[in-house]
């Protein structure tokens, strides 16, 4: 019955969320949103620890959660509700801000659950025989990345270096449906919008960029485009390259500077890019 309490809130827009980082809970009365992370992790069979390691975070933070001491952030929300399932996905989407109507908007998908139907069957077909070969019980994986109010600028523009939160937790836009296989870390990817032109022909002004925060290893990432963060300058989009021990942002036009990592300059990988998407001109 409360699952249900819970759904119809979202459906009718009147889910009560707020800001999750600076909201504190008197740890003797365990709210609803700590018996529902109770409830997730006891259902996938997993001890705080386990728990813990797919959100990146500690067995003491799960801890807190449970206890109701402290909320789980944004991130951890919405990667709770991609987990989840129907309909205990609603109500940790709803935590996380996100309104049933933003969701239905860029997942339309979710509309057929909402019904009770069944995702869309996928078909394969192989190239040039000109039969269809349906692959049996396929089904389309999709998961919820959102689209973050953070801007990475391109070489030459002005980032927003008042950003402190950077990727982990910053003001949630709207949220985008993407294949689960394009995701290889789920909790830790997210979406941001580009700024500038340096990045064309490849990336464009407008162009949103789906980014993995979990792979910022400098030594795996060579040639690959990344984000980048610095204290005054804030993110900002390249190509890494290494030249011997010389490590490199790189714009792919030739007219931009390039900067070199070094410990003066203080810049940060904090995410690998993984796609990206635009309205066509």
């Amino acid at each position: 019955m409360k699952k249900e309490v819970e759904v119809e809130k979202l459906v009718t827009g009147k889910a009560d969320v707020t800001p999750r980082s600076r909201r504190k809970s008197n740890p003797s009365v365990q709210p609803e949103w700590a018996r529902s992370v109770v409830r997730l992790r006891t259902g996938l069979a997993l001890n705080q620890v386990a728990f813990g390691n797919v959100f990146h975070c500690s067995a003491m933070a799960v801890s807190r959660w449970e206890r109701g001491v402290s909320e789980p952030p944004s991130h951890s929300y919405i990667a709770m509700g991609n987990l989840a399932g129907d309909p205990l996905c609603w109500y940790f989407w709803s935590r996380a801000g996100l309104s049933k109507e933003d969701l239905l908007r860029v997942m339309p998908h979710l509309q057929a659950r909402l019904r009770k139907m069944q995702l869309p069957r996928l078909e394969v077909v192989a190239a040039g025989s000109g039969t269809k070969k349906p692959k049996s019980k396929a089904k389309l994986q999709l998961v919820a990345i959102p689209l973050l109010k953070s801007v990475a600028v391109a070489h030459g523009e002005k980032g927003e270096s008042e950003a402190t939160d950077l990727l982990e937790d910053a003001p949630i836009e709207s949220m985008i449906a993407a294949p689960k296989d394009w995701c290889p870390n789920p909790s830790t990817t997210s979406c941001v919008r580009v700024r500038g032109s340096s990045m064309s022909p490849l990336i464009h002004d407008g162009y949103i960029l789906a980014v993995d925060s979990a792979q910022t290893e400098i030594n795996e990432l060579s040639g690959k485009i990344v984000i980048a963060w610095h204290r005054d300058r804030g993110l900002t989009v390249s190509r890494l390259n290494r030249f011997d021990h010389t490590v490199v942002l790189q714009s792919e036009n030739a007219n931009y500077e390039s900067i070199t990592l070094s410990g003066k300059q203080k810049w940060k990988i904090v995410a690998k890019v993984l796609w990206w998407i635009g309205k066509a001109p």
